[in-house]
Parts: structure tokens; sequence; C-alpha cells
């Protein structure tokens, strides 16, 4: 298997020189487009383009940006992309570049699918979604086995890798992957501590301490103020920004996760009916990019609101907002946090416990929701050999696998 080339030692940093934010939104409109399978899977893609096609980041920062965003809430996914975008494009901006570049394939797709421009109906559509299953299949996969062999090397992580599989496991939902994480973090003090030393390279974000307290205001702000301000206000299009700003502050570990918040927000008073949300629900399944951007759709259609594309703007923004708040208000303070040797031993266990999450994911719900039966393998093992052998790019992938899923599909 082909290894990425050593960083020459006199080079060797955690993160690459900033580029600019039209490198970071053309490199993830890229992902937006071709990354399918969930907020797992775009951990995989995000891995594949930034650490090790583009290597704006090393793989050790880039497993504890992943660390630092799955212990946050919000839609982690997109949480590491808009820091990645961050630290190459200079700030702000690049954040922004990465996010809009990320979301709004997506995005337009599913205001697509809510004008009903888009059907997903009939075996050729059945067969594109398998096919896009089974990258996902690949692409975990892939994850896993890269982030294994750098983030377990010794026993005591192994170890906390394989409790932290089975914990998720038996405790399942946000609560068991959370608690793994900071279990995780708790064995990697106990355990991990002997191989605590100073950082080779620097992860330290062009954002202020300032711009960072005024992201973290605005995250309380946004939690607090609308229940008190909703019962003086009458406007349709308030309502809809509180209810996705209150799902997307409140879920961790976002995509599937959110789907119960969002159906006790938009269906429960009427905004939309349960058979449209089940549909979109469906719609997001087989269209790339996040599936937070299940928010457009939403948006377009709840009631009384202002519905279409004001409504899909208003939902897409508050539900990713408090989230993207939140980690930029904590990006001033992560490089003196991962250099005290306390922390360093807390996000190897940390580490060590994504490995085994990813792990468990990869089984369910990747696995079980894509292969059933041998032909499905063969496609999935393809796809896995193409990414790691071949070193062929993503998008080439999903164009194959698409192609091989409506095959499979055909009678």
């Amino acid at each position: 298997m082909t290894d990425t080339p050593p960083i020459p030692e006199a080079a060797r940093t955690d993160a690459a020189p900033a580029g600019s934010p039209g490198e970071v939104f053309l490199a993830f409109l890229k992902l937006g487009l071709t990354s399918f399978g969930g907020p797992i899977a775009h951990l995989g893609y995000f891995r594949e383009e930034c650490v090790t096609r583009r290597r704006w980041i090393s793989e050790r920062g880039y497993a504890d940006l992943v660390a630092l965003c799955q212990f946050l809430p919000g839609p982690a996914s997109s949480q590491v992309g808009f820091c990645l975008g961050v630290l190459r494009g200079g700030g702000l901006l690049g954040g922004l570049a990465a996010w809009v570049g990320f979301t709004l394939p997506s995005a337009l797709l599913l205001l697509g699918v809510a004008a009903g421009a888009g059907s997903l109906s009939g075996p050729v559509a059945g067969g594109v979604i398998h096919g896009l299953k089974l990258v996902a299949v690949a692409v975990v996969a892939q994850a896993v086995w890269g982030m294994a062999r750098t983030l377990t090397p010794d026993r005591p992580r192994a170890g906390i890798a394989v409790a932290a599989l089975w914990l998720s496991v038996f405790v399942a939902g946000a609560f068991g992957q959370v608690g793994a994480i900071g279990l995780g973090a708790l064995a990697g003090l106990a355990l991990c501590r002997a191989a605590s030393r100073e950082p080779d390279g620097h992860l330290a974000f062009p954002v202020s301490r300032r711009a960072g307290a005024i992201a973290l205001v605005a995250f309380v702000l946004i939690l607090a103020l609308p229940p008190l301000l909703a019962p003086g206000l009458s406007s349709p299009a308030f309502a809809l920004f509180e209810a996705f700003s209150h799902a997307g502050a409140l879920v961790f570990g976002g995509g599937h996760v959110v789907l119960p918040l969002l159906q006790a927000e938009v269906v429960a008073p009427g905004w939309v009916s349960p058979g449209d949300f089940l549909a979109g629900y469906g719609a997001a399944q087989a269209v790339p990019g996040p599936l937070f951007t299940v928010a457009a759709y939403l948006g377009a259609l709840a009631r009384p609101a202002p519905g279409g594309w004001i409504g899909a703007a208003i939902a897409l923004v508050a539900i990713f907002l408090p989230g993207l708040l939140l980690v930029y208000g904590t990006l001033p303070h992560w490089e003196a946090i991962r250099r005290r040797p306390l922390a360093q031993a807390a996000m190897r266990g940390a580490n060590a416990a994504v490995v085994g999450l990813l792990g468990a994911a990869l089984y369910q719900p990747v696995w079980t929701s894509a292969v059933g039966n041998s032909r499905d393998f063969a496609l999935a093992v393809l796809a896995f050999v193409l990414l790691t052998v071949g070193r062929a790019p993503p998008w080439i992938v999903v164009v194959l696998a698409v192609l091989g899923g409506v095959g499979l599909a055909s009678p």
C-alpha cells in the first residue's frame, strides 16, 4: 500500500502556510459535490483531501481538531470543515468559504426537491442511492484504517479504541458517542502520560481572543434571547429562526441525531406534514454534503413562515450558526490547551476513542445499511482499493460506485 511521503523534519508543523479563501472555497465546493455518506464519512473525505492530498494539516493536528468538534454541540463534520477553512484561508473569511462551498450544493439540491424539481422514486434512483451508500462504506473503512495506524500505535490506545467501540455499541446515540470520547480522555490521562512531549509543530488558528469572545457571547445570545423575545413578537420568520437555531445548538454529533429535534420543531406545530418531513429525510440521504442542509428543504416548505428560498435561507443559517460560533470562539485557546502535557495525554485518549467510534460507525449504520449481499461487498471492496491503493480521486470512485449500484439494481 502506498503511504503519504514523510514531511521533511525542517518543515514539520501541524498546519501548512495560509492560502486564500478562494482556494478554500474551490476545495470545499468539490467536497460538497462529492462527499456522500453522512458526517462520519465526511471526516474521511476531509482527511483524504486536506491531510493526505493537500497536506494543509498533519494527521495529528487533524485528529485533535476532530476530537475538539466531537466534544462541542453542533454539526461536527461542518465544524471541522469550517475550522480547516479558518486555518488555511487565514481567518473567518476562509472558514465561511469552506462552509459555503461544502453546504451550498446539497442546500440547492434539497431546495429543488422542495420545489418539486427532484424525484427519488424508481429502480434507477434506488440504484444511485445504493451506490452512494457503498461509497460511504469504502470512505469510512479508509478513514478507520489510516487513523488507526497513526492514533492507536500501542496497546493502551488500542485498548481505549476498543473500549470506545464497545461503549458506542451498547449505549446508542449521542450520549454514547460523547461519553466514549470523554472516558477516552480520562483513560488517556491515566495511561498515555508517559508519551507526553512538546508538539513538533503548532496549530495556532488566526483568530484573536477578542473575536473568539464575541463569538461565544453571540452563541449565548442566540440561545437566551429568542425565548425571551418570542412572546412579544408575532413574526413567522423569527419563529422559524428560533426553532432551527434551537435544534442546531443542542445536538451532539450532528447528522441523524438532529432529525428527532427537527421533527419536534416543525412537524409537531404543523409547519410541515409528517409525509413531507419523511420525504425530505429520504432526499437528504441521496445528496452530498451535510445532512443539516435538510433545513433548507424544511424551511422552504414551512408554513406560515416565509417559505420558498427565503425560508430555506433562514432555516439553513439558523441551524448552522450556533455550532460555528461555538467552535470559532474556542479556537483562540486551542493551541495553548493542546501543548499542556495533561491535555496531550487526554487528547491521545480522545483520539483513540474517535478511532473506536469510527470503527463502530463503519458497521452500524454504514455497513448494515449498504452491504446486503456478496455483490455489494465486492463493489465496496473495489471502491476501498481504488481509494487506498489506487489513490483514485473520490469523485471518480463515487461515479463508478453509482454506476455499479444502478447495475446491481437492474433486473
